[in-house]
Order: structure tokens, then sequence, then C-alpha cells
């Protein structure tokens, strides 16, 4: 039987209506933020989904270290708060220490492990602890059926909303590879929503030397085909500006592409689940 997270009125499930995570990578500006937040209310609007915006308030895992990181925690919390204060949405963000935890859990609704740092033990149980939504995404040298170790860390901690992200397996040197196998394996082993990364999906790590590369006229292509398999969700960073932003730009859809995306996906979803 297959867990289903409620969140409000939303629901993650993998038999219910696709989810959308949704945002820039990075916390550039409250102006910026606000700007991207009407732009996919806008979107959401019109299709009715469980939409939770994605930001960072720190990209930890740079490629090198004069990498664009965000604009620090003390900032970004303050406007995360304002944003829920004056949008009324739901948020996701990544945590890196135990100690960020149940800071930043005081100003989301969605704490997400990054792939890198999904085995770290002391991390997830922080994160559990915090009883909100824990999202954790799958680490490029995982196994999907390793994952079922990860989920029992936080389980055994106290807390069974989880959610569980595929972002794509290393493949070679700065190549990463999507095995749709990967989707209804941990469907199946771990009896959590499953969200697919569309966007990290296609990075190339570390691709340019000093910083990552990718190609998002892909993200439509690996997109569609998670949907088919039966998903609870997607997960795609997206900026009005990509070939300008400061952080994994190659990767994230042009915010005036993403409706008519979203609009294929729901479609596909449709088909599939028949609700």
């Amino acid at each position: 039987m297959q867990n289903n997270i409620q969140l409000d009125n939303g629901i993650f499930g993998n038999d219910k209506k696709l989810s959308l995570i949704a945002g820039p990578c990075v916390l550039e500006s409250h102006s910026h933020a606000k700007k991207m937040v009407e732009y996919l209310l806008d979107i959401n609007s019109k299709h009715n989904l469980n939409f939770v915006y994605k930001t960072s308030f720190d990209k930890a895992n740079r490629t090198s270290v004069d990498g664009v990181r965000g604009l620090g925690i003390d900032e970004s919390l303050k406007i995360f708060s304002e944003l829920k204060r004056e949008y009324k949405i739901k948020i996701l963000t990544d945590v890196h220490t135990e100690e960020q935890c149940q800071l930043v859990a005081e100003h989301v609704d969605i704490l997400q492990i990054p792939a890198f740092l999904c085995r770290q033990t002391d991390l997830l149980i922080a994160a559990a602890k915090t009883n909100i939504i824990i999202n954790v995404k799958k680490g490029q040298f995982l196994a999907p059926w390793d994952m079922k170790n990860v989920v029992k860390k936080i389980e055994n901690s106290g807390n069974q909303k989880i959610l569980v992200t595929e972002r794509g397996t290393s493949f070679g040197y700065n190549t990463l590879i999507s095995d749709m196998r990967s989707l209804d394996i941990m469907k199946e082993e771990l009896k959590y929503p499953i969200i697919f990364d569309a966007t990290h999906s296609v990075q190339s790590p570390g691709g340019k030397g000093d910083k990552s590369g990718g190609d998002r006229r892909f993200v439509p292509t690996l997109a569609k085909a998670a949907v088919s398999t039966g998903i609870a969700g997607v997960f795609m960073e997206t900026h009005d500006n990509p070939d300008e932003a400061p952080s994994d730009g190659p990767n994230m859809v042009d915010i005036k592409d993403l409706e008519s995306l979203i609009m294929k996906l729901l479609e596909i979803d449709n088909i599939v689940k028949e609700y």
C-alpha cells in the first residue's frame, strides 16, 4: 500500500493528481522571489496543482569555492516568512547541517536533503525530528533500492512524512543518466510518494570546469517519460532569465515555457491515473 503525504489541502501521492515543486535554484532577492512566485501562482491558478515553491538559501554543494551560494540563512528566512504571509504559499528549501534543521523548519513546509548528503545520518535524524515533510533526494551514487536505508533513518526517528526524489545517476565523468526503472522500483520498495527532478537530471556536474553545465532541451523529454510511469510529482527549477541566472542556469526551464510543459505533463498524468 502506498503512503500519501498531506500538506494542508494538497496531497502527494503516486496515484493522485501530479504535484509541482518549482522555483529558481537559488534565492536571489526578495523582489525576484516575489516575481517568480507570482508567475508560478498564475500558472497554478489555471491548473489547480498541489504547488510548492522551491528555492535555496544556500547552495553549499558548489563546484568551485567562487560559486554563488545565495543570500544566507538569516536574510532568507525573513524572506520566506514574508512570502508565506503575503502569498499563502508552501515553501521547500535545502538544509545542509543538523543545526539548520529546526531553525529552517519554522519558516518552511518541506525540508530537502540534497542528493550528496542523503546518507548523512545525523542530518537525516535532525531533519526528521522537526516533524515536517522531508524530501530526500536519491544520491547520484546510489541504486534505487539503496534508498530503503535512507528512508529507514527518517522513519526510525519518528517521521513518516517522506518524499523521495530521483535526480539522475552518475554515468562516467560529468554526466548523469535517468533510469526510469528507478521510479517503479522506489514506488514498490519504499511505498512513499516519488518525485522526479527533471532539471537536475539534465545537469553536467562540474561540466564547465569551475561550475556545472547542463542542457535544458531535454527537460521535457525526461519529465514526460517520468510522469508516464505514474509518480507523485515533478520538481523543476525555473527562472525568468536562466541564461543569466547565478546558479544552475543551463538546467532551468525558462518560465515562459513552463506552462505549456505542465499542460502536457497533466495530460499524460491524467491518462496514466484516470482522474
